[in-house]
């Protein structure tokens, strides 16, 4: 199937499903995306076990080949981060640094050695051959937020500013700090040399960082020399991917490096904003970015629903998936609660602790960047154990974002409820 062809199919079903929703369910786009489309995928797979049909079965092969890994992880993810990061109010996320750096960093690191902790546990139980460290690298995978399902979703249901301003911001830095761990426990696991966990930290981080604001601040100068809005647009495009490039060739963060472009050049845009508005009236810049990640988010989440089409069953699903859900949701709030105890009086929102750790776990969504990296494991796991990684994984992100997702709305509602009856009852207590 060439690529054309390819992209009218992924095209179609974005807009039949879009209408499809808008018509009759009314469900968040994103959520309804890749809940329709692996309903989708599950139906043509029960009729090519029927019936022989070349070209279903010509589709599902083209699914199956399609390197989703590469696309994602050497593709869009770049511009799909800076579209996201250009978005971030700098004023609240100067506010929330605290509880956002330590979520980032810290909530993400304990969750993922949690997890596994956890699952080495149930593993043993059912006597599945998966050792302390593999486990741990499953939790490397499914432990960060994604923010592209962070912004594609939480950002239209209604959260107040100040909460999606920690909860987008946190999705975007934990899932650097989630792709280092995973690079170093896969060290460990296929050792490919010697490997320093704070060496490995500082060198995927601190060296994303100088890069993206050394190349994005040469880059911004032309701008300045420049009247044209379009190449306002092509100016960005150019540098988020040349701090991509450079980053992953240099062994750093290009996911990081990729929010930080996407922030500098939102910052500056902001300050030269008299200008910018002079020259680009119509706000092409900014409009550009928010119809490319819409595009973006719409394929990426057709293309995990579709992916359905070629993830084999594994032996061990109907008794490890259940359990992971329960690790997961476990985990965060641990990793939540560490990093809360932390904050301390920083705690954003005027929640108390419980609230927060409630708030912040359910709000948790996966998406892509987990499935990719599950994907690379194929590369050193044995087929089963890879095959359960595939299956917890793709689990795991539609229990996320079909059931957190489409439920979160009302949990913040009802924490926002419990809020304001504790602040009363604080303040007749003070009476």
């Amino acid at each position: 199937m060439n690529i054309l062809l390819f992209l009218i199919i992924i095209l179609a079903f974005i807009v039949g499903i879009g209408i499809l929703n808008e018509k009759f369910f009314h469900i968040q786009s994103d959520i309804a995306l890749i809940m329709f489309s692996v309903i989708i995928a599950l139906i043509l797979v029960v009729i090519s076990r029927f019936f022989t049909i070349a070209p279903l079965e010509k589709f599902i092969q083209n699914i199956g080949e399609f390197g989703f890994e590469e696309y994602l992880m050497d593709g869009v993810l770049c511009f799909m981060l800076f579209a996201g990061a250009s978005k971030v109010n700098m004023s609240k996320f100067r506010q929330n640094v605290r509880p956002i750096m330590l979520l980032a960093l810290l909530s993400t690191a304990v969750s993922s050695f949690f997890y596994g902790g956890l699952f080495y546990l149930i593993a043993l139980l059912f006597r599945i051959p998966m050792d302390i460290w593999t486990c741990i690298l499953l939790g490397c995978v499914v432990s960060p937020t994604d923010p592209i399902a962070a912004t594609g979703i939480l950002n239209k249901i209604g959260l107040s500013k100040n909460v999606c301003s920690v909860i987008e911001n946190e999705s975007l830095f934990n899932d650097g700090t989630g792709v280092t761990l995973f690079i170093f426990v896969k060290t460990l696991i296929a050792p490919v040399g010697k490997s320093n966990f704070v060496e490995l930290m500082l060198k995927e981080i601190f060296g994303a960082v100088a890069v993206a604001l050394i190349v994005s601040f040469l880059l911004f100068q032309l701008i300045k020399l420049t009247k044209d809005p379009i190449r306002y647009i092509l100016i960005s495009l150019l540098d988020v991917a040349c701090v991509y490039v450079i980053c992953e060739h240099l062994g750093f963060s290009g996911v990081i490096a990729s929010v930080v472009c996407g922030m500098f050049f939102s910052y500056q845009m902001n300050r030269i904003e008299r200008r910018v508005k002079v020259i680009d009236p119509n706000e092409y810049y900014h409009d550009f970015w928010e119809i490319l990640e819409s595009i973006l988010n719409a394929v990426l989440f057709i293309m995990i629903g579709l992916l359905a089409l070629d993830i084999e069953i594994s032996k061990y699903v109907l008794i490890v998936v259940p359990a992971a859900i329960l690790i997961l949701i476990l985990s965060r709030s641990v990793g939540v609660f560490i990093s809360s105890v932390l904050t301390g009086r920083s705690i954003p929102g005027k929640y108390s602790m419980k609230e927060f750790v409630i708030l912040m776990t359910w709000s948790a969504l996966k998406g892509g960047l987990s499935l990719a990296l599950a994907l690379q494991t194929g590369e050193f796991l044995p087929p089963d154990i890879y095959n359960l990684f595939i299956n917890v994984t793709y689990v795991t992100i539609f229990f996320t974002v079909l059931v957190q997702g489409l439920t979160v709305k009302k949990v913040y509602f009802r924490l926002e409820e419990h809020k304001v009856a504790r602040i009363a009852a604080q303040k007749r207590g003070q009476v």
